[in-house]
């Protein structure tokens, strides 16, 4: 995938009906981060089981849903939302850069299992 992903949705065990809005941010073509998808009910729980799905990282944020959900799909965040989506963008880095780690790490330790292995010292 190109550029970093999240999904907000609101509603979720409560009374209002669920709402999702995705988005995408593709840092060397875009402005700004663009919304990708928006929905209500059965569409909104499609958007998240997709997000899971793929591993796109999901949070809850019913102000910012409100806001991005009047936005038509395609189309650019709007200025008003711009410090909450920074925020939502930066737990997304921090979670990739975490899990990317995590492999790298375990990866590195398959490796040296293996040459310890090769060179018989097990």
């Amino acid at each position: 995938m190109s550029g970093d992903e999240a999904v907000e949705q609101t509603g979720v065990g409560g009374q209002k009906m669920p709402m999702a809005v995705a988005l995408k941010y593709d840092r060397g073509n875009d402005p700004a981060p663009r919304i990708t998808a928006s929905g209500k009910g059965a569409i909104a729980e499609q958007i998240v089981q997709l997000a899971f799905a793929n591993g796109v990282k999901v949070r809850q944020d019913a102000p910012l849903v409100e806001i991005l959900s009047m936005i038509e799909v395609d189309s650019l965040i709007p200025l008003e939302a711009y410090a909450a989506v920074a925020e939502i963008l930066s737990y997304v880095y921090k979670a990739n850069s975490a899990e990317r780690y995590a492999q790298e790490v375990s990866a590195r330790k398959l490796n040296e299992q293996q040459v310890i292995d090769e060179a018989g010292l097990l």
